[in-house]
């Protein structure tokens, strides 16, 4: 275990006052890892503020022998966030992007206020820290990133539009963050979490909470924190003892004739949706344009030979 240590680790935890970001900071801060504790003290629909919870973590920390650091500020002023980690501890090695809220309702009557203050928290948060981050973790070499999106934000959820779109757009977001970080060796993974937490609790029957602790996310988030972590780009899904990997599959699809018409479409729309036999795993953004490209093809004489 001593191999997989945080020592001299600096790491940023948002939305760290509670639940799942909690027991991030203090797994982390049990490995060594120097904890900036972020909590803005909201409920979770976003109202009010408190400082009580960032320093019920922090003095939790400290009284198990670690390191860490109390900040208040909202996620949208990220920058101070990292000046926090910059002015205590000289450096950030560390971002989890755990801050939430949540504002549901039916799209038919979310409000562009319900939307706004989940893209705010959720988006706009995820981007102002990472963003503050970044030019410390290229000039040191080094960055870890976690993006904290949902099962939800994989699949949709009824009631949850706001919620679901900024969590989906934390996958994309992360994908990109590992394509631009990698030759500075910062990787960026997004986690899609089962568990027990406070935001949970509004959504999740007793049984499930019970059988959804947060601490075994706290380890693989760890994990991905290390600097032993191979992965970069990666969409994980997990909860209780158990840990998956997620990715896009896409089905061999159907080349059509040049004028093909909805009758076209309609006749072949089974195969289309077909993920048998040609399917592929796609995992870079061009990788469909071959098959785009394709869609005539030269047959030995020269000639262009149309499809279906």
């Amino acid at each position: 275990m001593a191999s997989w240590r945080l020592d001299d680790k600096v790491a940023i935890v948002t939305g760290a006052g509670n639940g799942l970001g909690k027991e991030y900071a203090l797994y982390l801060a049990s490995l060594g890892a120097k904890v900036v504790v972020n909590d803005l003290g909201s409920s979770t629909t976003g109202s009010g503020s408190s400082s009580s919870a960032a320093d019920a973590v922090v003095n939790d920390i400290k009284q198990a022998g670690g390191e860490a650091v109390a900040n208040y500020d909202s996620v949208v002023e990220g920058e101070k966030i990292v000046q926090t980690a910059i002015n205590t501890y000289g450096r950030v090695d560390i971002v989890i992007n755990n801050a939430g809220i949540l504002r549901d309702v039916s799209f038919k009557r979310m409000s562009e206020k319900d939307w706004e203050a989940v893209y705010q928290v959720h988006l706009k948060g995820a981007f102002k820290v990472t963003r503050a981050a970044w030019p410390h973790m290229e000039t040191n070499g080094y960055g870890r990133i976690v993006n904290i999106t949902s099962p939800v934000g994989l699949y949709g959820n009824f009631g949850q539009a706001n919620y679901v779109a900024m969590k989906r757009a934390l996958v994309g977001f992360t994908l990109t963050l590992a394509l631009e970080g990698a030759k500075k060796q910062i990787k960026a993974n997004v986690v899609a979490p089962y568990a027990a937490s406070r935001m949970s609790k509004t959504v999740m029957s007793s049984e499930m909470l019970e059988a959804l602790p947060a601490a075994p996310v706290a380890k693989f988030i760890a994990f991905l924190c290390h600097e032993k972590c191979p992965e970069s780009g990666g969409i994980f899904e997990l909860g209780g003892n158990w840990v998956s990997k997620v990715r896009l599959q896409r089905s061999r699809g159907v080349q059509f004739r040049d004028g093909f018409d909805l009758e076209d479409i309609s006749a072949h729309f089974k195969e289309i949706c077909d993920f048998g036999e040609g399917s592929e795993f796609p995992t870079e953004g061009m990788s469909g344009m071959g098959h785009a490209m394709a869609a005539r093809q030269k047959r030995p004489d020269g000639k262009t030979e149309a499809k279906l």
